[in-house]
């Protein structure tokens, strides 16, 4: 039987609604809001602070040599201020006080940690590092954009921002990008360790030298072609199904669904999909404007929006295109595996997209998946009943 539409809590979501109390009022002016935004930026500023303290150790060094320190000092100090201002707003609107203290805290401890005005010496040694600047930077910029987005033009109404199992999939968004590196190194090894004899630097040569649009075309043709057949494996293969199970186990969509993927997934689709790209030989622009295009595509297609485009969803997968891939609905499975362009699916065979339809309920067929990313981790390496 197909997953049914109620949705569970997690332990951590328990946990959340005690320590923040969840069963008070969240309508406007009660006190919700402000003291929500104000934990969310107190810990944002927190973890700026630390990124100064440490940066060897919690910043990419790709994005540190690019900062506009300046301005991103100017920004650690207007995160901090705000948190604290609304957490007093909220202290004074609300019965409880737990969301107000939390942010207030937040924001006093980065304050008396330096705020934005911590030196940072240089040169900054090179060692293994976290990507906590990586998740800060994308946490404010996929908020800013999606939440209001999905508030604004709401597939489902009655979907809160703050929906069951939303701090499980918090933490998968945290893991994926605190272990940029170690991701990133098992997704590029693969190719440039056991593939480098079939890159031909010729090849590579021409396709280097064709317009940078061009290349951009390109590189999400063949790199799509590959997300559609290690995908397709991960429905097909056995062995391989659990670990995608995982992604699969959300009842709800949203932009954070989507970060819902068990590691070994992640490193398995993004090193074959990396293959045809390296052995092909891609400028360096044309692929960080791809990364940069997939960043915010892969969010958007799992977002909580109910938009149509037309003529432009045969060109480009959307929304509805993809919200069917995860539909619990027993004609929706196995079909639109297609991450980019959805015509993949139509000449494979494999598309599933009713025009003035959207699904009514997500999740997998025999709901297995536990609640909880330590469960859901360990998930594909239980033992199971035949």
């Amino acid at each position: 039987m197909t997953a049914g539409p109620r949705a569970r809590r997690s332990w951590l979501d328990e946990r959340f609604k005690r320590w923040f109390g969840d069963e008070e009022s969240t309508r406007p002016g009660s006190g919700w809001a402000t003291g929500v935004t104000s934990v969310v930026l107190g810990g944002l500023g927190l973890g700026a602070v630390l990124c100064l303290h440490f940066p060897a150790l919690l910043t990419s060094p790709e994005l540190r040599a690019v900062y506009p320190m300046t301005w991103v000092r100017g920004a650690i100090e207007t995160v901090i201020g705000l948190a604290f201002l609304l957490g007093l707003i909220s202290a004074g609107l609300r019965r409880r006080k737990v969301l107000a203290a939390t942010g207030m805290g937040l924001a006093l401890v980065s304050a008396l940690l330096g705020g934005g005005s911590v030196p940072v010496p240089g040169p900054v040694p090179k060692s293994p590092y976290l990507g906590l600047d990586w998740f800060l930077l994308n946490v404010v910029m996929l908020c800013v954009v999606f939440v209001p987005l999905e508030r604004i033009f709401p597939l489902r109404r009655d979907q809160a921002v703050f929906r069951p199992g939303w701090t499980t999939d918090s933490l998968h968004f945290l893991v994926s990008h605190l272990l940029v590196q170690v991701s990133t190194l098992l997704t590029l090894a693969p190719a440039t360790v056991f593939f480098a004899f079939a890159r031909r630097p010729e090849v590579a040569a021409w396709v280097a030298a064709q317009p940078g649009l061009l290349q951009f075309v390109e590189i999400v043709l063949v790199a799509d072609l590959a997300e559609y057949a290690i995908h397709r494996a991960f429905h097909r293969v056995s062995w391989l199904w659990p670990f995608h199970e995982v992604h699969h186990s959300s009842r709800e969509m949203d932009w954070l669904a989507g970060s819902r993927l068990h590691l070994v997934d992640v490193v398995m689709t993004r090193g074959f999909t990396f293959l045809p790209i390296y052995l092909l030989g891609f400028a360096q622009g044309p692929v960080y404007a791809y990364l940069a295009f997939v960043s915010i595509h892969a969010v958007f297609i799992h977002a909580n929006v109910r938009l149509r485009f037309g003529w432009l969803e045969r060109l480009v997968v959307t929304p509805h295109f993809h919200h069917w891939h995860h539909s619990a609905a027993p004609e929706a499975v196995d079909k639109n595996f297609a991450v980019h362009l959805p015509w993949l699916d139509r000449f494979f065979g494999t598309c599933h997209a009713p025009a003035e339809r959207w699904p009514d309920a997500y999740g997998t067929q025999h709901d297995r998946v536990p609640e909880g990313y330590p469960g859901q981790l360990a998930h594909p390496f239980r033992k199971r009943r035949k």
